[in-house]
């Protein structure tokens, strides 16, 4: 089975500037990755959700012409696809690996998941507040966080709810990221670890309803 971890080389396949020949080495180079890493981390994840969970690797479908400026394995409750659902992300970039939590755009019902997280965040965000590394992130594709969860208020974090539906495209992104240069140094069993701390941290909010 390929690696669970990530290496320099892995990072530098986002310098090549042609299309094709990045999705080329997304497609040999990182996606095998991915697919370990969703095999080895599924049933730890759904231990840390209490319910089944599927691992779906990006496959970048609808790009023809911009390459993909990262790429991923998502977890969610369905086998059907996981854009629709609460779901956690394992991502990797020319410049960071990210452990995610998130509603995303394409979420089946945000104004209900918004209203269940103000009405828990008064029990969940000092909590939040507390592990450490965990950050707030604007946009699902951002390598830098916009701020750590431990910088917010409970009040802030609560109004996190808020992102969902100011736009069409709103989303709320929680979780943690490692540079590079670092993760480039971590083993397969500190890659396991870290995913699973982060998500067991947030397994609150993908049971929320």
């Amino acid at each position: 089975m390929p690696s669970t971890a990530f290496y320099a080389a892995d990072f530098k396949v986002f310098d090549e500037p042609a299309f094709r020949a990045r999705m080329s080495g997304i497609r040999e180079r990182l996606r095998p990755k991915l697919e370990a890493i969703g095999h080895s981390l599924t049933q730890g994840v759904g231990r840390a959700t209490g319910a089944d969970v599927f691992a779906h690797v990006a496959k970048h479908a609808r790009r023809t012409v911009n390459p993909p400026d990262d790429t991923w394995v998502a977890f969610g409750p369905s086998a059907r696809g996981y854009k629709k659902h609460s779901h956690f992300k394992v991502a990797v970039s020319r410049h960071a690996v990210r452990f995610l939590f998130e509603i995303g755009p394409e979420h089946e019902d945000k104004k209900r998941w918004a209203a269940a997280w103000k009405k828990s965040a008064p029990r969940l965000a000092p909590v939040l507040r507390r592990v450490n590394g965990l950050a707030w992130f604007k946009n699902e594709h951002d390598d830098e966080p916009a701020s750590p969860l431990a910088d917010l208020s409970a009040e802030q974090l609560a109004e996190l709810g808020d992102e969902l539906l100011r736009t069409r495209d709103g989303q709320l992104v929680l979780g943690r990221v490692i540079p590079a240069a670092e993760a480039a140094r971590w083993t397969e069993a500190q890659y396991r670890d870290a995913a699973l701390e982060t998500f067991r941290a947030l397994a609150p909010l993908y049971r929320l309803r």
